[in-house]
């Protein structure tokens, strides 16, 4: 019984998942953006200047895709590169004044969409959602804790 619950709940996991980037995807694209650059966007929107190894840490985005979204969001006048003032070898992302403008414009509107989604729920049921999702989200993190990386040696 136990082994279906999981089975039912994963696959509800990622049937949610899903259903948030549809909908949150549909707002997104009519700023002009894909979700990547989006998240990128909001990222040093709230965050400030970061590397890319910082941007990677902190986005869905991954190494493999972070180039080429830097890059059409340079392409854009969005964001700017320059050399790190920590790191001389690297270098940072930063938005620009364009870049911030759109930020400021995007980002609550886009609460306030999503926000829409769960319109129909009780307060209470939202933090009990919430709840979930921590602990969810905790448990994922210890196991990968546990867990040895291919890469680590024995």
């Amino acid at each position: 019984m136990k082994q279906e619950a999981f089975r039912t709940t994963l696959r509800e996991l990622v049937h949610c998942y899903q259903a948030f980037e549809g909908y949150a995807g549909i707002h997104i694209r009519q700023q002009g953006l894909t979700i990547p650059q989006f998240d990128l966007l909001v990222t040093l929107g709230n965050r400030g200047d970061m590397t890319p190894k910082e941007l990677v840490q902190h986005t869905l985005i991954t190494k493999g895709t972070l180039t080429g979204v830097i890059d059409r969001l340079l392409l854009k006048g969005l964001i700017s590169r320059h050399p790190s003032t920590i790191d001389k070898r690297s270098y940072a992302i930063s938005l620009t004044p364009k870049g911030r403008a759109l930020f400021e414009k995007v980002f609550p509107s886009h609460l306030a969409y999503i926000s829409q989604a769960f319109s129909f729920l009780p307060l209470q049921e939202i933090n009990q959602i919430q709840t979930a999702l921590k602990k969810l989200r905790l448990a994922f993190e210890t196991q990968k804790a546990k867990t040895k990386h291919p890469e680590e040696k024995a």
